[in-house]
């Protein structure tokens, strides 16, 4: 476990840090990321011994509440964040407010400026979900041999920007094989196969939130089903209280606060 200090000069473990996952390749480890929007979700994947969570810029304060040990990336949305200027400024930001790195899926330019400034950068190529029209809508990046010469000149070309990680999505299992044994760059599957330094799924697929699983995702959980629990019990327990309200069964005797009768018979005779 690394002891480091963050960007307010406080002490904090992280069981991972930039420097350590520039150095999996090496070691042939990997280890896993989640996202997490609020401090229970960060204090669950720490409690699962996950190394590493993404969430929006935002979210990081809440994050970080939830613990101080995973690595935390802040992913700088497009809005909000428009020129590269305000990029910079959001990305700093995320780092005071305690991430330890930031991802953006903008352009090398971009990623060049922030690594100009030593901010941990990482990338997004194959799939990302704000181009899709792009690629056509939402489907794998480099099922053709062109397509995936392409993919890996922009791998090369994103390592040249600075960034020291990519996350790869919905890139072919085997093309993602060839690229990761031959990049500099950390990598992070989400949806492209298990040759990568870090394995990344949604905690909404893990936990079984979402209606349907993406065909990459596994659910290991069926929190939906505990949510639609909760929402018939809401109902039925709001029309228990409805139906006793038109019988007139609530409140009864010992839901109401009680007076004496000599103090009552006191009082109305003040109405008088």
């Amino acid at each position: 476990m690394a002891r480091i200090l963050d960007y307010n000069g406080n002490e904090a473990d992280r069981t991972v840090t930039v420097a350590s996952l520039i150095a999996l390749q090496a070691r042939n480890v990997q280890v896993a990321q989640v996202t997490a929007s609020s401090a229970d979700e960060a204090a669950a994947a720490e409690a699962a011994g996950i190394e590493m969570v993404v969430c929006m810029s935002e979210s990081v304060p809440a994050v970080r509440q939830g613990s101080s040990r995973v690595f935390v990336t802040a992913a700088i949305d497009f809005t909000g964040a428009v020129t590269v200027d305000e990029l910079l400024g959001v990305a700093l930001d995320s780092l005071s407010n305690g991430a330890d790195a930031v991802i953006t899926a903008r352009g090398m330019s971009s990623v060049a400026r922030l690594a100009e400034e030593d901010i941990p950068v990482i990338g997004h190529l194959g799939f990302v979900p704000k181009k899709s029209t792009l690629y056509g809508g939402v489907r794998a990046v480099g099922k053709t041999a062109v397509e995936a010469a392409q993919l890996w000149k922009k791998f090369q070309q994103l390592e040249d920007a600075g960034a020291f990680a990519v996350e790869c999505e919905l890139i072919p299992a085997k093309v993602m094989a060839e690229i990761n044994e031959r990049t500099g760059l950390t990598t992070i599957s989400l949806g492209s196969g298990p040759n990568a330094d870090v394995a990344f799924l949604f905690t909404s697929d893990i936990c079984g939130e979402s209606p349907r699983t993406p065909r990459h995702a596994r659910a290991y959980g069926d929190l939906g089903a505990l949510y639609a629990q909760i929402v018939d019990e809401r109902v039925n327990a709001l029309t228990a209280f409805r139906s006793d309200v038109a019988a007139g069964q609530f409140p009864d005797e010992t839901e109401v606060a009680h007076v004496d009768e000599a103090e009552l018979q006191q009082f109305i005779e003040t109405l008088s």
